[in-house]
């Protein structure tokens, strides 16, 4: 079992910053990868970015290239998500997620094994 927790969500006007944390604990050394996603009211769950643990690629949404940056802190088992110049387009749920299998891609949800409960990103236009 994986235990995620997410945290730094909250309210910030558009063109501000946030950082998400993403804290993993428990079977984290069976992780290949971890990703980010976001879900809107009455929208799907979309994929954000990922990291894979070994080599530290990373991956992003077209929507989110050269605003987001993902990163993790291997030594805290710590996955971030640094946010910048907000858009209210980019309001939603943030979920992080820890994939135990290794795929070639990372950008579908169902490749993901344990999810986090989530943390609330409110852009004011």
């Amino acid at each position: 079992q994986v235990q995620l927790v997410e945290s730094g969500g909250g309210l910030v006007q558009a063109g501000g910053s946030l950082r998400l944390s993403c804290a993993a604990s428990g079977r984290t050394f069976s992780n290949y990868a971890m990703g980010w996603f976001r879900q809107a009211p009455g929208k799907e769950r979309d994929f954000v970015a990922a990291i894979r643990w070994r080599g530290g690629r990373t991956y992003y949404a077209e929507s989110v290239k050269g605003r987001f940056t993902i990163s993790r802190e291997n030594a805290k088992n710590t996955v971030y998500l640094q946010m910048n110049t907000l858009r209210p387009a980019d309001t939603a749920v943030y979920y992080c997620a820890a994939a135990t299998t290794y795929y070639s891609t990372l950008d579908d949800a169902r490749y993901y094994d344990y999810w986090g409960q989530g943390t609330q990103v409110t852009v004011s236009s």
